[in-house]
């Protein structure tokens, strides 16, 4: 068994010393109330990801100031001693279970700010264009602002110094408005808080020093964004010499991630990017601090621990991971790695409520933000329940009943466990999608669940009788429209081509959802000619505009040939003809080897429509709408809560 000795290993931030080097990377919950204040709902989250042996549990945002820029409804303030209770209540609450807790501080979002006021416009360092907005003119703070900034944020730490939090953090990072002052290319002052690395680090300074005479003892980090990856932003070499002022100034840690709204893939990192994608951010402050260092950025437990190992970091900061499992450090110390819940890094609904200004959730643990209210207890009475189809769906479902203490009798046609995850997960970049079948059969296998494989259900099985529920999780059918060679020889299904069929050098990947999508990205990468068909006007258009990101960069780095805007009108033995917006004066030839039909689903109503009638049937997942994969596990977790 592997060993984890560094992540597992105590370390110190300043005065505080942590059991361990994991800690959880500040993220927004939307959980506050619309007045910003910490709720019930959000304290309970946090404490259970301290319950579950994080070494510092890191908040979210919390808001300094309302004087020039007004915190969206849901996100957090201590502007005031109304804070006081329930900042208080946070610490107390982590403390009863032996952890520790950082609140993060921000002056705001400036030029990123989400809504603009049409009475005042958005703050920032210069006269900078609004970035989702550019028409609309940042107004530049006035020195006399940017003192009352510093002071608010020595006030908010004396308000969590007094509600016994254990450590601050300032946000700094991703282009928000501390950003925008560090950054020559939103910064072209001339006075004393322009120019110079010096002067651009001044505001950020003086924050420092108001923190620390406010509360006295308390470690203070900074979170940097190392390299904003976009051009004429911020390089390394620029984030090396702001991490050596910041340093100077009295920090005890720097967070090093990379990224900044123009590159908001690396604010959120989705699969894509693949394993410790900015443990490079933190060797590069390594190079030239000597204060401890954080990495962060899809970490697992193995390459936290190369990285702690390497030097590369002093801390793993683990952000969806602990939303996913808030027991990531605790089943590390106690030898039960392979039972952490994976994060499948999807970012549906927790970067993407978010974005929707929605209380956090997550796809593979529906516990998330309800951890009051969705507790697995014993059911009132045990019953036989036989759970049909053995996607993921069917898993989460049959894990939750047998948690309650029902016996589960799980039926898969398939010889193999998992539905389309299993063929449609095969790239490395889905790796941990295809993980997650695994850490469910290995929960099962503790429960009173039997798996049986290679066996379909009808209707009128014997296997459904004396049945006290059944849950139909039969997943969805390939939708194939009627074109004409559509069952040529050289024409496959996209799960074909993931389970292994044989592929042509030239490809023609006939539908630009995500699964045609992700399907081009990989046998590109194999080195395959490959053109997708698509007839919406822009690839992958239902999915999460952070993953989409990554996900169009990658296809043109690839070589991927994209026809938005086109049919698929007739496939033939040396391709296929399509048709564009214009009709009959718009069609073009497409030589390909292989046809990748990718039109995407239908569902898999047939069992549920033999079954009408009959009592106490529970069909979930993509048999009822297609849809993600989070959907389908949270669908699932809420009916086993209830039978």
């Amino acid at each position: 068994m592997a060993l984890f000795n560094h992540v597992l290993a105590p370390g110190r931030i300043g005065t505080l010393e942590l059991p361990n080097r994991v800690i959880m990377a500040p993220m927004g919950t939307e959980m506050g109330t619309h007045d910003g204040l910490f709720t019930e709902q959000e304290i309970a989250y946090y404490t259970e990801r301290a319950r579950g042996g994080t070494g510092l549990v890191m908040t979210g945002i919390s808001a300094v100031s309302q004087d020039y820029e007004v915190i969206n409804p849901g996100l957090c303030r201590v502007d005031t001693d109304a804070s006081l209770p329930g900042l208080t209540a946070l610490a107390e609450s982590i403390h009863a279970v032996g952890g520790l807790v950082s609140l993060q501080l921000t002056a705001g979002l400036g030029r990123n700010l989400n809504v603009i006021d049409p009475d005042r416009a958005p703050i920032s360092a210069s006269d900078n264009p609004h970035y989702a907005d550019p028409s609309v003119v940042c107004r530049p703070l006035e020195v006399a602002e940017i003192q009352v900034l510093v002071r608010r944020f020595g006030e908010a730490a004396a308000r969590a110094a007094a509600a016994g939090i254990d450590a601050i953090d300032i946000h700094g990072h991703t282009g928000y408005l501390i950003d925008q002052f560090m950054s020559a290319c939103w910064n072209r002052r001339t006075d004393l808080y322009g120019g110079s690395v010096e002067n651009r680090c001044r505001f950020a300074v003086e924050i420092i020093a108001a923190v620390r005479a406010a509360a006295p003892g308390l470690p203070i980090s900074f979170r940097l964004s190392v390299n904003h990856r976009f051009p004429g932003g911020r390089t390394t070499e620029d984030g090396q010499a702001i991490a050596v002022v910041l340093a100077a100034a009295g920090l005890d840690l720097i967070i090093a991630d990379d990224g900044s709204y123009e590159a908001m893939d690396y604010v959120f990192p989705p699969y894509y990017l693949g394993d410790a994608c900015m443990v490079p951010a933190a060797r590069a402050l390594k190079d030239v601090v000597d204060i401890p260092v954080m990495a962060v950025g899809n970490l697992t437990p193995e390459n936290a621990e190369a990285a702690l190992l390497a030097g590369d970091a002093d801390f793993a900061g683990i952000g969806r991971g602990l939303i996913a499992d808030p027991e990531w450090a605790g089943k590390l110390a106690g030898g039960r790695r392979d039972d952490i819940r994976p994060c499948i890094r999807c970012n549906s609904l927790c970067v993407g409520n978010a974005f929707f200004a929605l209380p956090l959730g997550c796809a593979v643990n529906p516990q998330v933000g309800f951890e009051r209210e969705r507790r697995i207890d014993p059911a009132p009475a045990a019953k036989r329940v036989v759970i049909i189809g053995g996607g993921p769906g069917g898993l989460e479902a049959a894990r939750v009943a047998g948690l309650r203490g029902h016996t589960v009798e799980l039926y898969e046609a398939d010889t193999q466990l998992g539905g389309v995850l299993w063929p449609a997960a095969t790239p490395d970049f889905k790796k941990e999608l295809r993980a997650m079948i695994g850490w469910w059969e290995r929960q099962l296998a503790k429960l009173p669940v039997t798996l049986h494989l290679g066996h379909p259900i009808s209707a009128d099985s014997a296997e459904l009788d004396g049945a006290d529920e059944i849950v139909v999780a039969t997943g969805s059918l390939p939708l194939l429209p009627p074109i004409d060679g559509i069952d040529g020889p050289n024409v496959i299904d996209v799960l074909e081509f993931h389970r292994g069929a044989p592929v042509g050098p030239r490809v023609v990947i006939a539908g630009g959802g995500l699964s045609g999508c992700d399907a081009a990205l990989e046998l590109a990468g194999q080195g395959h000619e490959v053109t997708i068909v698509e007839l919406a006007d822009e690839l992958a258009r239902d999915m999460i505009i952070i993953n989409r990101i990554t996900l169009l960069r990658q296809l043109a780095e690839g070589g991927v040939r994209i026809l938005t805007g086109h049919t698929v009108t007739a496939i033939d033995i040396d391709g296929v003809t399509v048709s564009g917006a214009d009709g009959a004066d718009d069609v073009a030839r497409v030589d390909a080897d292989t046809v990748v039909a990718a039109f995407g689903v239908r569902p898999n109503t047939a069992l549920t429509l033999a079954l009408a009638g009959r009592a106490n049937v529970h069909p979930l997942g993509d048999c009822v709408s297609p849809a993600k994969v989070g959907d389908a596990v949270n669908a699932a977790f809420m009916v086993a809560l209830a039978l």
